[in-house]
């Protein structure tokens, strides 16, 4: 390995230990680098070059290809062209003159830190306890009593050129030192070898934390508020389940959200406390923070007993007063060259004695939200027992938030896929058709909870279709009511809420009239019939209440108007969804709901349905082989070609897409062509 390359190994390995470990760092926060020597391909000649972490990357899962690599002597020469504070943003365009070779990250605002200090290797990270010390009235005061000799106080100071020059000069005239506390912000550690880099970094975080533990008072967010604890398990998760869709809907009103909730102990212990409403009220200060959470959350003012009504109510209020409060704030900084106001709504809303309610345009960042707004809670934890709280002013948190620089790296994010913001229910989705409408939506952006009476096979589509930040497996009897109410609360619980229903779930028994069973009849009814009623009914109340408007599909049957032979109770029942679906269009219109229907023919290869029998029946009933039946169909058809179900995922696709947003109340075939089944 060359010399280069060694660098980079090492860099990465520390990087990625470092950002492993969330009492280091947030998620996507912080930066590390490493100096040493590459070969410029044009001379041939031996340079020195800075690798540090580019713009947008994350230290647990940073590879080669997330580094900026450039020329240290360039980067450092800008110290000769630097115009000041008031024109930072031009700093980071110069940037892009001093990298070198090609591919790579693009240069971060903190690059300059990591050019400027005089030490092989750097590391600046948000721990929440070092983040406590900065975030502390009399943090300049602490910071000496804390560390000693061997780190320095650095007042605020937005990052950029002028504080990589600020810690350059500390690390010059401070032989001793080790590393700075960045006032509001966290820290910066370095050291001669990666090793020391990462010792720095790991002693300036230990010892924060055990001075707050050993020196930090017993209830640093004072009693706990009478009637704001937190509500038992089941109570708590039965509420949350409720206002979720409400919640959803309110922090959706400039653009589409994805939720995700939380009862993590720290929250509702928080939420609990008599300082919690002027901690809330004071938001967030490290700059990772509150580009994730908004400057400050929104506060359900109730006791944990209030009526879902109330609530409901309450929260209306509160989401009117929050987006007057966040123009009143966007208007009071905003200059001429500001961007226009990004959104208004709330990312993060607490609810006293249930938990924490946090959004982002996918599941990632409104998981990561969640997870900042629960540092900045620590955070304020650890300055609250050993000082008092004060966070950066407003003024510079709307610097941050409305930067130009921040705006661009916005700009540059991809553009979003057409189902994004987007959070599908299929049943009957382990197999066959309903697997393959999950993975369709799944690949089109959208966050997907596969259901299916198997939870097994349900959790192992879930995980080929990827984390549980895109789809997650749920137990779900369509034909029991109380078990289809439990998997659409876990629905709104794991993504905030819900806006398309894929009605796909079935079986079949081919027998003629004369051997058809009441059992047999009532089964095919209780999956399709009810079972549709059922998931119907169980996610309109949450549609309706998110005010987003949303889809609900019904994969019916060619069936449904065609009279095939031997196919009583399985037909019947089709033919009941098919109505199904032009009463709840004309019901749920008025809330922007609205609800198609798909008719398929002959899906043999891949169906569950007919691997699990109907096949065999279906090719008795025909008189050819079962191996023969999908052929047999597709001869049959206008077209001559044979249904998959990847054909009926690219209707339910289209039919919940933006260009079909004036359709409801139909039923599109995909048969390839049974003139028999044509609708009329």
């Amino acid at each position: 390995m060359s010399v280069a390359g060694h660098t980079v190994a090492e860099l990465i390995a520390r990087s990625n230990r470092l950002g492993a470990d969330p009492a280091n760092t947030n998620y996507a926060g912080g930066n590390t680098s490493a100096k040493g020597t590459g070969i410029d391909p044009v001379t041939g000649q031996s340079v020195d070059l800075l690798w540090v972490k580019g713009s947008g990357g994350d230290l647990g899962t940073l590879r080669p290809e997330g580094l900026a690599v450039l020329r240290l002597d360039r980067v450092r020469a800008l110290r000769a062209v630097y115009p000041g504070v008031d024109r930072e943003d031009e700093m980071v365009a110069a940037f892009d003159y001093c990298r070198h070779g090609t591919g790579g990250a693009a240069p971060s605002i903190d690059t300059a830190m990591h050019a400027l200090v005089d030490a092989a290797h750097v590391d600046h990270l948000h721990p929440d306890a070092g983040i406590a010390i900065a975030t502390a009235a009399d943090g300049a005061v602490l910071t000496p009593q804390i560390f000693g000799a061997k780190v320095v106080w650095v007042p605020w100071r937005r990052p950029g050129f002028q504080l990589g020059l600020d810690i350059a000069a500390i690390k010059d005239t401070h032989p001793e030192a080790v590393g700075c506390i960045l006032g509001g912000h966290g820290i910066t550690a370095w050291g001669e070898s990666s090793a020391q880099a990462e010792q720095n970094s790991s002693w300036i975080i230990a010892t924060a934390a055990a001075y707050l533990h050993t020196h930090g008072v017993a209830a640093p967010f004072g009693g706990v508020r009478h009637g704001f604890d937190a509500l038992p398990d089941a109570e708590r998760r039965a509420k949350a389940a409720a206002l979720a869709p409400t919640i959803r809907g309110l922090a959706s009103t400039d653009k589409p959200m994805v939720g995700h909730f939380t009862d993590a102990p720290a929250v509702l212990e928080f939420l609990a406390s008599e300082k919690a409403p002027a901690l809330a009220a004071l938001g967030t200060s490290c700059p990772d923070h509150f580009l994730r959470t908004k400057v400050r959350p929104m506060l359900l003012d109730l006791p944990a007993d209030a009526t879902i009504e109330a609530s409901v109510a309450r929260l209306q209020e509160l989401h009117e007063a929050y987006r007057a409060d966040y123009r009143a704030y966007y208007d009071a900084h905003a200059d001429a060259d500001s961007p226009a106001m990004r959104g208004a709504d709330p990312l993060i809303v607490l609810v006293p004695g249930v938990g924490m309610f946090s959004y982002g345009a996918n599941k990632q960042t409104a998981r990561v939200a969640g997870e900042f707004y629960l540092n900045a809670i620590n955070v304020m934890r650890g300055a609250e027992s050993v000082s008092t709280y004060r966070p950066i002013s407003d003024a510079e948190k709307f610097r941050i938030e409305y930067w130009a620089l921040e705006e661009a790296k916005l700009q540059r994010m991809p553009k979003p896929k057409s189902h994004q913001g987007r959070i599908a229910f299929v049943t009957g989705a382990a197999s066959g058709i309903g697997k393959a409408i999950a993975a369709r939506l799944a690949a089109e952006g959208a966050c997907v909870v596969v259901a299916d009476l198997d939870l097994g096979k349900a959790q192992d589509v879930a995980s080929e279709l990827g984390s549980t930040d895109v789809a997650i497996g749920v137990a779900c009897n369509v034909a029991d009511a109380a078990a289809v109410r439990a998997a659409i609360d876990a629905t709104v619980l794991a993504f905030g809420g819900i806006d398309l229903v894929v009605n796909n779930a079935g079986l079949s028994l081919s027998k003629p009239l004369l051997e058809t069973t009441e059992a047999d009849w009532d089964l095919q009814h209780d999956v399709m019939a009810k079972g549709s009623f059922l998931v119907s009914k169980a996610a309109a109340p949450a549609l309706i209440a998110q005010q987003m408007g949303g889809d609900i599909i019904y994969i019916s049957s060619k069936n449904s108007v065609f009279a095939g032979p031997n196919n009583i109770a399985y037909s019947a029942t089709k033919a009941d969804q098919a109505h199904q679906v032009r009463l709840l269009a004309v019901e749920l219109g008025e809330h922007g709901v609205r609800v198609n229907g798909i008719n398929p023919d002959g899906v043999v290869r891949g169906s569950g349905i007919f691997a699990g029998g109907w096949g065999a029946q279906r090719a008795a009933t025909y008189g050819v082989k079962e191996e023969d039946l999908g052929q047999f169909y597709a001869n049959r058809t206008i077209l001559k070609r044979e249904v998959v179900p990847a054909n009926v995922a690219d209707a339910v696709f289209v039919l919940t897409g933006p260009e079909l947003s004036r359709t409801t109340g139909v039923h599109i075939p995909v048969d390839s062509g049974v003139a028999a089944a044509f609708l009329r």
